[in-house]
């Protein structure tokens, strides 16, 4: 199971990469996530959609109403530039984080 505080750090550069992709509503979004980390990550509504709602009001997403196939009304969210740029942003940072861990426990294993 991973820690609310580092699915809490990752939330936002996940769903701004995945709407990278393309545009994708809440429930998409949620399935797409647990697919993509083989059932690791499991976003409830109640969780996504305060967070969408905060990067649509931030400027990171924007968001459009359209009919479903199903025929039922949806919103869709995109990725803005701003959005790109502060993914980009934050894709740097990750893989910052990423290499010193990775260089961190090389170390701790040839140690043991």
């Amino acid at each position: 199971m991973i820690s609310k505080a580092l699915l809490a750090a990752s939330t936002k550069p996940m769903i701004l990469s995945f709407l990278r992709e393309g545009e994708s509503y809440g429930y998409e979004i949620i399935q797409s996530i647990r697919k993509i980390s083989g059932g690791s990550i499991e976003w409830s509504d109640a969780m996504l959609y305060p967070v969408l709602h905060r990067m649509e009001r931030d400027g990171l997403i924007a968001s459009e109403w359209k009919m479903s196939r199903e025929g039922r009304p949806r919103k869709y969210y995109s990725i803005t530039a701003k959005g790109r740029t502060d993914l980009e942003a934050d894709m740097k940072q990750w893989m910052k984080v990423h290499s010193a861990l990775v260089q961190l426990w090389k170390t701790a294993k040839a140690s043991d």
